[in-house]
């Protein structure tokens, strides 16, 4: 392959995006992930880095915001002038007509891109995500769950996954039609014709990812066609068919090692996440070392938020100064915040932002955790971070490694951003003491 680079890529939440880059750096892509569009400063800094992203957060974005932001960005990944141009969403597809709607920032970006059509790509098996006939399946504990019957996403307190056929669910955000290249027809090794030509009469077309032979044949399809359609909308699947062996990428196929970094003492954490998963890794942590903060979600988006943030870093300050690790929660599983808080994950994620970089500033911290994709994605802007790059993937946690943050005052902070689903019971110990 020239220098030209592989792959620029747009995550609609915090979580999603640093999912994207440890997809690309386990399998030896170089990749920075920046928190907005850089500055040229900041963008040659790490020329050299064959992948490319930006941290967003259309996932809890309504469409006038996408509207206003996203053709900027399409613009920047477009000059990027990359193999692949990305736009990441969450593979669990939650997503509505109102907030983080797929369909309109598909819409905006292939109008950017001028593409006829455009591939969508959801399954994931090392997530356990899985597409079957164009409906999305996806693990939770030992079992495997249709989405719309999944213990966690059809409960989404925002966006709720009550159909678990993609392109129906997508019919309600766009007015483009779906076409579909099931399993049955990439395990019959389905000829370039005839996938072409699906393309040629759908604007958007859905392709099954089941296994690794799926896998396989759809990052051969999306390579072929990158000339035609470089623009492609999907979940880190995306990254996981092209770099497998047999794609024809000439990069796929290679690993990376990550050297352990090390304990670097208490660490703190932030959590607006109201998955049960998160629920069940906060109960263990308190039992392993952490000390656990219950936080007001509505003293957060109310009059009294400077109080409730100032007792927080003042309660945190004192844990931290015994040599324990704060661990600060806004939910506990189904203790979900009530109807008047929806839509308030903006103030506070920001909010818990504002507790955490207090803290790090504070005890001078070389380590933290937030804790929920929405959540994660307005507390960031909060840190000072300009640039994440992958530390080290953080076992049986796809999806969620840790990172090596840039500050824009020139330090450098080790960080995890963890997805609501993602991580067995000990994550957050798993953070402190890798």
């Amino acid at each position: 392959m020239t220098q030209r680079r592989f792959l620029a890529f747009y995550g609609d939440d915090q979580t999603g995006s640093t999912d994207v880059m440890e997809a690309l750096e386990l399998r030896s892509v170089p990749t920075v992930l920046f928190t907005g569009i850089p500055t040229p400063e900041q963008e040659a800094r790490f020329h050299d880095r064959l992948a490319v992203g930006i941290a967003g957060t259309s996932r809890s974005e309504t469409t006038a915001w996408m509207d206003a932001n996203l053709p900027s960005i399409f613009v920047w990944l477009k000059d990027q002038d990359a193999e692949i141009c990305h736009y990441k969403i969450c593979s669990t597809f939650d997503s509505s007509p109102t907030i983080g709607s797929i369909g309109r920032a598909l819409d905006i970006g292939a109008a950017i891109f001028n593409q006829d059509s455009t591939a969508l790509v959801v399954g994931a098996p090392e997530l356990r995500r899985y597409t079957a006939f164009g409906n999305l399946f996806a693990g939770f504990l030992s079992e495997n769950f249709r989405i719309d019957r999944h213990p966690v996403m059809s409960r989404h307190p925002v966006t709720p996954m009550d159909e678990a056929d993609i392109g129906r669910h997508l019919q309600r955000q766009t007015e483009k039609s779906v076409g579909l290249i099931d399993l049955v027809a990439l395990k019959r090794n389905i000829s370039p014709e005839a996938v072409d030509a699906t393309f040629d009469v759908f604007p958007i077309v859905h392709l099954d990812v089941l296994d690794d032979e799926t896998q396989r044949a759809v990052g051969r399809h999306i390579w072929r066609r990158r000339t035609i359609s470089r623009f492609v909308v999907g979940s880190s699947g995306v990254e996981y068919a092209l770099l497998g062996e047999g794609t024809g990428v000439p990069i796929a196929g290679r690993v990376r090692d990550f050297p352990k970094p090390g304990s670097r003492g208490p660490v703190a954490v932030v959590s607006g996440s109201c998955s049960p998963t998160t629920e069940r890794q906060i109960r263990f942590a308190e039992k392993h070392g952490f000390e656990g903060i219950a936080l007001d979600p509505g003293l957060l988006v109310g009059e009294q938020r400077q109080v409730e943030i100032e007792r927080a870093v003042s309660t945190g300050s004192a844990v931290l100064s015994a040599g324990v690790s704060p661990l600060f929660y806004t939910a506990l599983g189904t203790e979900t915040p009530g109807a008047e808080l929806q839509g308030m994950g903006h103030e506070i994620g920001t909010a818990l932002g504002q507790i955490l970089d207090r803290l790090i500033k504070r005890h001078t911290l070389r380590r933290a955790v937030v804790a929920g994709g929405d959540t994660s994605s307005h507390a960031i802007g909060q840190l000072g971070i300009y640039a994440l790059e992958c530390l080290m993937p953080l076992p049986l946690s796809p999806g969620s490694p840790l990172c090596s943050a840039h500050r824009v005052d020139g330090g450098v902070l080790e960080v995890a951003f963890k997805g609501g689903q993602v991580g067995g019971d000990d994550y957050f110990p798993l953070v402190r003491d890798i």
